[in-house]
């Protein structure tokens, strides 16, 4: 009986010292610890960042802005002026006035003489008693101009008239986040961006997740592509370049959340109950809510960030975490409940307990 007590009695000290070491672990920020700091150290006085309880008195700076009206104006493409380039086709048409037989070029009742001829890589265009002529960067009455003029006492008065059959100066690239990226012509016609995004395919993520940058070798221009749907459409200038990219929309979730990562915003204009709901909401078993946390780093680089702190203990909460602004670049966290981060320190005392009794530890 005394032995067993004294075995009894070891046996417990022995518990005793694994508690407190387990305990000292634990306050050490050991591998017990949660996946961020604790939601007291955040809480005390820190001059690295403003931290702001938010309720009604406090969260006016951090609602989401009033939505862009949808414009009512329908773009309307109107042709602009084509200035030739190298590696265009031309078919050129010239009809002579004179009786048939005694002409160089066929007459115009039985359709002329059609050629078709590609600018080659100087700017230089090639025609049978024209010879080799520049013209890129004419347009098309020009060229129709210069070859009346070049066989003016050749023949008799012709008729001409030119017409461009493949197109790279009046051509739209579309390349990046789109389906089917490629060069589209604009001969059957002007494309406005929406035209030139929709031969493509269309793109390749959620509109408010594209950004689009507009290139026409005197500007650049940039748009979020859902301001585009919007009604922000333009009319292409031809040889424009257009390059859809991912925008970068994204936030970090961590701590209590049911899918913590980096995750895409769910909209252009997401507010923190959307972006919780997008990650699987609280984690119910281990959460606190009354630990919800979002860090903000300054836009201007100036002022200290900003930690926002919510009770979702307050029923009033979920009307604030309709109304905050989630913008690119947040951190949401969510830290744990405290008896959860009590029961990852006694669970392997308690689990050490079992298996000491089991073995008959000494």
């Amino acid at each position: 009986m005394i032995k067993s007590l004294a075995v009894s009695k070891t046996f417990n000290l022995k518990l005793v010292a694994l508690a407190f070491a387990t305990l000292g672990l634990a306050g050490c920020g050991g591998t017990l610890s949660g996946a961020g700091p604790y939601k007291g150290e955040i809480e005390n006085k820190n001059t690295a960042y403003t931290l702001v309880d938010i309720n009604a008195n406090t969260i006016a700076p951090y609602m989401a802005g009033a939505a862009r009206p949808v414009l009512a104006s329908i773009t309307k493409p109107l042709s602009p002026e084509v200035r030739l380039a190298a590696g265009d086709t031309l078919n050129v048409l010239i009809a002579d006035t004179a009786p048939e037989g005694s002409s160089l070029f066929a007459p115009l009742a039985t359709g002329g003489t059609v050629l078709k001829s590609r600018i080659d890589s100087q700017g230089m265009l090639s025609l049978p008693y024209v010879g080799r002529q520049f013209v890129a960067g004419m347009t098309l009455n020009q060229v129709e101009e210069m070859i009346r003029r070049q066989l003016k006492g050749i023949t008799t008065d012709v008729q001409t008239h030119v017409e461009l059959i493949g197109d790279l100066s009046g051509s739209v690239l579309v390349a990046g986040a789109v389906k089917t990226p490629g060069r589209f012509s604009t001969l059957q016609g002007p494309l406005t961006l929406l035209d030139a995004v929709n031969q493509a395919g269309g793109p390749a993520l959620e509109p408010h997740l594209v950004n689009v940058t507009v290139r026409n070798g005197t500007q650049v221009q940039q748009f979020n592509y859902e301001d585009v749907l919007a009604g922000n459409n333009m009319v292409l200038r031809p040889n424009s370049e257009v390059v859809l990219d991912r925008a970068r929309q994204r936030f970090v979730a961590m701590g209590a959340v049911g899918e913590p990562g980096l995750k895409d915003l769910p909209s252009q204009n997401t507010s923190l109950l959307d972006a919780l709901g997008s990650v699987g909401g609280l984690r119910e078993q281990n959460a606190n809510p009354e630990g919800v946390f979002v860090f903000r780093m300054s836009e201007s680089g100036k002022s200290k960030p900003t930690v926002l702190r919510l009770n979702m203990r307050d029923p009033a909460a979920i009307f604030y975490a309709r109304q905050i602004a989630i913008k690119p670049d947040d951190t949401i966290y969510v830290t744990n409940a405290a008896v959860y981060e009590w029961q990852k320190i006694i669970g392997p005392i308690v689990q050490t307990m079992v298996l000491g009794r089991a073995t008959g530890i000494q």
